[in-house]
């Protein structure tokens, strides 16, 4: 056994995403049992009386916990002895600097970025805010904060600043859960609808036709990028879940000077919002090799088939060895 220290790996959770969560935990979980480490999963949604994770747990569905069990579960004795975190959470609480700040309180040290960088992160507009200062292109977009029947003026704002198609999504959510690509106003109102059910402010971003890449950045090295060729128009929920579903050309394919481009914006969107750790960069790359970045993952997933694990593949790194260099950076 490795004897350093004992990791515990927070899955599951309350969010929209939590089943990709524990796709992400069990994953983990495999990498550091097969590492030595002593390891507990801890899912915050059951506060301190955790479940048996067994196969019925990854295999299960359960819709609603209360949200207060998240501070039941950090006020309970689960954390005793726990050296590290491995956050395996996405979505609300997860990825939005909520558990960062209860793991600073009691002291624990965990993986990835911190407090302030995961909120940026996770709102999608404030990261659009950081990204333009900092010179990083990405496309347009506009902010809604509340839900109105009469669509007539958000309509007008799109048809005049940012055209069709375009993207109407939540501001604070992963996954491309509540997403819609709106290809005209009649779409519009159902769009936005969708969008509020997942959130308080709903992002109408402009849509930018080309290839999906993705850029990994673990401590201050970049990654080999990744094109993903999904079977829908966007790589959305089932493209990204389901198997079949995408292709993934890693490296992608690329000329040598734009590749370079593409890992240096990506580490430059990833540096204005002040990550650390680990993390990845998704772009729109036009037909005329124009990069748009569309957000920073600061918590990845993090399976064996995950994006991040493919392009540290690519390098010749195993997932375990990928794992226990994230362990590492968390360390130091």
């Amino acid at each position: 056994m490795n004897n350093k220290l004992k990791i515990a790996v927070l899955l599951g959770g309350t969010s929209p995403e939590r089943e990709v969560s524990k796709s992400t935990g069990k994953g983990i979980i495999g990498a550091l049992l097969n590492l030595g480490y002593e390891t507990v999963p801890i899912d915050p949604a059951y506060g301190d009386q955790q479940p048996d994770f067994g196969d019925w747990y990854y295999n299960s569905v359960q819709d609603s916990f209360p949200d207060d069990n998240f501070i039941t579960c950090m006020n309970s004795g689960l954390f005793k002895e726990v050296g590290l975190a491995f956050i395996a959470l996405h979505g609300k609480w997860g990825e939005d600097g909520v558990i960062q700040s209860l793991l600073e309180l009691k002291g624990i040290k965990y993986a990835g970025s911190g407090v302030l960088a995961s909120a940026l992160s996770m709102d999608k507009a404030m990261s659009k805010v950081m990204f333009r200062h900092f010179d990083v292109s990405t496309p347009d977009w506009f902010v809604l904060n509340s839900y109105v029947k009469d669509n007539s003026g958000i309509i007008q704002k799109i048809e005049k600043e940012i055209k069709y198609p375009c993207i109407i999504k939540p501001n604070d959510q992963g996954s491309t859960i509540g997403l819609s690509i709106v290809d005209n106003q009649s779409e519009v109102e159902a769009a936005i609808k969708l969008a509020f059910e997942y959130s308080k402010t709903v992002l109408v971003e402009q849509f930018i036709e080309g290839r999906e890449i993705a850029v990994g950045v673990v401590g201050p090295d970049t990654l080999p990028p990744v094109e993903i060729i999904p079977s829908h128009r966007i790589y959305d929920y089932e493209c990204k879940y389901t198997a079949g579903m995408s292709r993934y050309d890693v490296p992608a394919k690329l000329s040598p000077k734009l590749t370079a481009y593409l890992k240096a914006e990506g580490l430059k969107a990833y540096n204005a919002l002040g990550c650390s750790g680990y993390g990845r960069v998704d772009f729109r790359l036009t037909s005329e090799d124009i990069a748009y970045c569309l957000e920073v993952n600061s918590l990845p997933g993090m399976t064996p088939t995950s994006l991040l694990p493919k392009m540290a593949q690519c390098q010749g790194q195993s997932f375990e060895q990928l794992v226990e260099r994230i362990i590492q950076i968390a360390l130091s």
